[in-house]
């Protein structure tokens, strides 16, 4: 089965750092997209942050020039290094990824193309 697993999340004071890292693991034949997303408490899901397999990335604006999303298709993980923090980017960060794989349905083995979403880390910045 496919699975994404992030790391990195914390604490940390306004204008700090952290990095996010999500690795996908199991039998992939292709990754796609790949990003990060976050949601607080009664809101949605937004996109923070998505890079193509060839590295385009595309931020949503409030984080332009802060946060940097990197990735290595060697080891199949996606990156985000987070500058310049700020009490608004408090919420649980989500890992997604259009994935190419194997899993299994009903006792069978199949190779499927699919979205999936890692369980997320914490994000807090505070004072």
């Amino acid at each position: 089965q496919v699975h994404l697993v992030e790391s990195g999340g914390g604490l940390v004071q306004p204008g700090g750092s952290l990095r996010l890292s999500c690795e996908a693991s199991g039998t992939i034949f292709s990754i796609y997209d790949m990003g990060w997303y976050r949601q607080t408490p009664g809101k949605q899901r937004d996109m923070v942050a998505t890079i193509t397999n060839d590295g385009r990335a595309n931020y949503t604006n409030s984080v332009k020039g802060r946060f940097t999303v990197s990735r290595d298709n060697v080891a199949k993980t996606v990156s985000l290094q987070m500058n310049n923090l700020k009490p608004e980017d408090t919420a649980v960060y989500i890992c997604k990824a259009d994935i190419t794989g194997v899993t299994r349905s009903e006792g069978t083995n199949e190779i499927s193309r699919a979205l999936y979403w890692g369980q997320g880390t914490q994000v807090t910045v505070s004072s």
